[in-house]
């Protein structure tokens, strides 16, 4: 297998003029630009406390919130197959010892991390009610699994290390054989970003795997960031790689805007710079494209690298949508069916923020493959007590069916949210 490795790259002369012209579009949801160290850098981590009996997340009038399934082991990522099987990858950040005290303390009291199940649970919803009746350990034994993809007979999913298939066939309820490896992958870092998404292409041949950065900008040296902050491309017929694109500190949700071969990412942006800087954002990644990280944000170059490789800038490509700043926006996914394209963004919620940020679900409205509109609250309901810092959980990933159903996971609160219009 042969693995080729590119470091972030300068687009062409020849798409120079059309990067320009991307530069001076205003990002939508951006309503200002705080200066760097306005606000002081603060860890502020959420304490988790669960879902009381007969409490859901609330969404806009005219929607039902059901729970598919509760009583997991902190799910990270689902799976739709084709049967009406979800498949749901359970996994936690592994803990630090060299994190400061007061870093594992919030970790800890939010359930980020601790005990890892490292496996894939499927849950059967039968009768169609909107509530999974039965569930399977599908497989066990991974390592962090989150990203998952269905083709070909086989199952792929993204192991923090590397990606891994399996032969498997709808249906089945356990996977016994053997993994066969697809690459390997840097794993750890800053935060852990352990995550690793997987989307496969239109045509099934290729596979998009999405790799955080191993820091928060750089401060290791970026031969630690080798083959990270990026999306790569893989062939799955030869295992050929590639980066697809680079300069995307942690993105994490993948999605194709409908009737489109544009690929969308949701990318968490840098910490410890102040509150309001720098939102987390949308963007239709371009193939080859840079964006900035760890250099600069928004077009402006971060102050930890006020004079390194400022050359890199006026090409720097720029976020679609602004999401929040420190929001944690993990999932992403466009709606389905009766030709709504609304993409829906899951914000794990805030730790690097004096008041807290994120902690729902926004819908973007989208037409033609862009946006329209500024992101408005879908799913909320999450955060118990703002004052006392306390939530029932945190929305981490989305998925949507063709009938219009909206699969929320809810990590933090061990539980798989079904979002469906009032009949």
């Amino acid at each position: 297998m042969k693995v080729i490795r590119l470091a972030p790259v300068l687009l062409t002369s020849a798409m120079i003029a059309s990067v320009v012209q991307a530069q001076t579009a205003p990002v939508v949801g951006l309503d200002r630009q705080d200066p760097p160290y306005a606000t002081e850098s603060v860890i502020n981590h959420p304490r988790t406390i669960g879902w009381p009996e007969g409490r859901t997340p609330v969404a806009p009038r005219g929607y039902k919130v059901t729970r598919f399934a509760g009583q997991l082991d902190y799910p990270r990522q689902a799976l739709l197959l084709p049967n009406g099987d979800v498949l749901v990858a359970e996994a936690r950040t592994k803990p630090k010892l060299d994190d400061e005290p007061e870093v594992q303390r919030g970790q800890a009291l939010s359930k980020t991390t601790g005990f890892s199940a490292n496996r894939i649970t499927l849950l059967r919803d039968a009768d169609r009610d909107g509530v999974a009746e039965q569930r399977f350990v599908l497989r066990e034994g991974l390592n962090q699994p989150f990203g998952m993809q269905y083709a070909g007979g086989r199952l792929y999913v993204g192991n923090t290390d590397g990606v891994v298939s399996f032969p498997y066939q709808p249906g089945q309820t356990r996977i016994t054989a053997a993994a066969t490896p697809l690459i390997t992958l840097p794993a750890g870092g800053y935060n852990n970003h352990w995550t690793r998404n997987l989307l496969l292409s239109p045509d099934a041949r290729t596979l998009y795997v999405s790799v955080g950065s191993a820091s928060n900008v750089g401060e290791h040296g970026m031969e630690e960031e080798k083959r990270r902050a990026a999306i790569l491309a893989v062939d799955l017929k030869t295992g050929r790689e590639r980066i697809y694109a680079s300069g995307l500190r942690n993105p994490v949700g993948m999605a194709w805007a409908p009737a489109t071969t544009t690929l969308w990412t949701a990318v968490n942006e840098r910490d410890e710079i102040g509150d309001d800087i720098s939102p987390d954002y949308l963007v239709g990644v371009r193939e080859g494209g840079f964006y900035g990280w760890p250099y600069s944000y928004y077009g402006k170059q971060d102050p930890r690298h006020a004079n390194t490789r400022r050359d890199l800038l006026p090409t720097t490509l720029m976020p679609d949508v602004a999401v929040g700043p420190h929001a944690a926006a993990l999932g992403l996914a466009f709606a389905k069916g009766a030709g709504d394209q609304t993409a829906f963004v899951a914000r794990h919620g805030s730790w690097n923020r004096s008041s807290f940020s994120g902690y729902d679900v926004l819908a973007v409205p989208f037409a033609a493959g862009r946006p329209t509109g500024a992101p408005q609250p879908f799913l909320t309901g999450f955060v118990a007590d703002a004052k006392k810092g306390e939530v029932y959980g945190r929305p981490v990933s989305i998925q949507t069916r063709e009938d219009g159903a909206i699969f929320v996971i809810d990590d933090a609160g061990d539980t798989v949210w079904l979002v469906r219009r009032a009949a």
